[in-house]
């Protein structure tokens, strides 16, 4: 009895202690989290400043956790990583060494076609990811909806998404229709939904939107879908630091001049703090030596400094649009070229032209086509396209409501003649219906086509006064 009542006091005192110390115990706040999150889109191949964006990282990561991400569209504007034995592998070894996490997949990843992407993903070392995309039919491997990153105490959930504004009549990004005929796209207003809860199916700290879809389509999915803590975009090329539904939303530009950093304090999976800075990487000075050398070897290769030819005068985009439309006239031996106003990116200098400039001039790999078509069919098709070309061959004209086509002459080409075309085949692949479904494809690129004309001629290039500019 005596043992009994012995034990049963010793348990009374036992819970009043207890009792005593919780009563005393200040509760633990929960723990804060630093991020430091990089990003960059839009880059379009330029890869002169990633020395300086690696030295930048590198200082960082002593200090804290870090993730880099790109926002798509890492691709298409450098001859030196767009005309590379392997096209685009120069950005993707360079990204790998800067020490990338992950990236979007943006329109003009699509640029080189189908067999490059798969090598260029496959040669990442980092994770591709995009939601409303599927690539079961074709030879790229089909891209993660989304990442999860792992980092100290910290989970990050990327979602990726592209834009699908490439042709009225289909839903594909803003690219050559021809290049993604294998690949199937969706509306990202249509998936996003399925992804409503993923910050907490992967236990996150942080849900995070990678987009390549423009600053007005990243401000309505922020209204539309308010599932994310931050979004990071691409495609509008914009400077963006702004909230919308009390969601940053974050782009750094284009081409590699800036770099965004975005640097975060996290707790209990909200963000308390955030800052964000747009370095100037034209006026920074540091750079990371070792990479800086990489890149070096990559501008340096003779072929793209090749002379082929002069200009008599600087030219801008207009008067450059009518030097290629010639030229691709010349070169192909037809009676009509037409040229794409968004197919000529890059002014002509005055002085000695070397390979380089062509290539920066028509940087999008687009091989050349040659078509039989009546007079009617091409007032038809420059009716119904809706766009603006220039062109070489004939002398258009509106007047009244119609189109009257004209030799050199000046005399008025009866509808029914028909006319050999020339035009690089993303024109035919965006107007598909106003064009036969079969024409001959040449073995040279729109750029390559230049060359050839440019190393043929002993004159010099000059189109002050050039007037071929046609819009219905």
């Amino acid at each position: 009895m005596k043992k009994l009542l012995l034990i049963t006091y010793l348990v009374i005192i036992a819970l009043v202690s207890c009792t005593k110390d919780n009563e005393n115990k200040t509760p633990i706040p929960p723990a804060k989290k630093d991020l430091t999150i990089f990003i960059v889109n839009d880059v379009h191949a330029q890869i002169d400043n990633f020395a300086k964006v690696k030295y930048i990282i590198d200082q960082e990561r002593k200090e804290t956790n870090v993730i880099v991400t790109s926002a798509g569209d890492n691709f298409s504007g450098n001859p030196i990583v767009d005309n590379y034995p392997e096209k685009g592998y120069p950005i993707i070894d360079i990204m790998n060494k800067v020490g990338f996490d992950v990236a979007t997949i943006g329109n003009h990843e699509f640029d080189y076609g189908e067999e490059n992407l798969k090598n260029r993903i496959t040669q990442s070392n980092f994770d591709w990811i995009c939601a409303n995309v599927n690539m079961s039919n074709s030879v790229i491997p089909q891209p993660l909806e989304y990442t999860t990153i792992s980092i100290d105490n910290l989970k990050v959930t990327f979602l990726g998404l592209i834009e699908t504004n490439g042709k009225s009549d289909a839903t594909i990004p803003s690219t050559h229709p021809w290049k993604v005929q294998n690949i199937t796209f969706q509306k990202y207003s249509d998936v996003v939904t399925n992804y409503s809860d993923l910050k907490k199916q992967e236990d996150s700290d942080l849900y995070i939107a990678l987009t390549h879809l423009g600053l007005n389509s990243d401000e309505k999915l922020a209204q539309q879908f308010p599932y994310f803590d931050l979004i990071i975009g691409g495609h509008s090329h914009s400077k963006a630091y702004e909230t919308v539904n009390d969601i940053p939303i974050f782009q750094a530009g284009s081409l590699l001049k800036y770099l965004g950093k975005i640097k975060l304090t996290v707790t209990d999976k909200e963000i308390e703090a955030i800052q964000y800075e747009l370095i100037d990487l034209q006026d920074y000075t540091e750079q990371d030596s070792d990479l800086k050398k990489v890149i070096d070897e990559y501008n340096n290769s003779p072929f793209f400094y090749e002379v082929i030819g002069k200009s008599q005068l600087n030219h801008n985009k207009y008067q450059v649009g009518c030097f290629t439309a010639e030229a691709f006239r010349k070169e192909l031996n037809v009676d009509l070229t037409f040229q794409n106003t968004g197919g000529v990116r890059a002014n002509l200098d005055k002085g000695d032209i070397i390979k380089k400039e062509i290539y920066e001039i028509l940087p999008f790999n687009n091989y050349m086509i040659i078509y039989e078509m009546s007079v009617a069919e091409i007032k038809n098709f420059l009716r119904g396209s809706g766009s603006g070309f220039y062109y070489s061959g004939v002398t258009l004209e509106k007047v009244n409501g119609s189109i009257i086509v004209k030799d050199f002459n000046g005399n008025i080409i009866p509808d029914e003649t028909i006319l050999s075309i020339g035009v690089n085949d993303y024109i035919p692949a965006v107007h598909n219906s106003f064009f036969p479904s079969k024409g001959n494809v040449q073995p040279k690129t729109d750029a390559e086509t230049v060359i050839s004309y440019l190393q043929k001629i002993d004159y010099p290039v000059d189109y002050l006064n050039c007037n071929n500019y046609f819009k219905f």
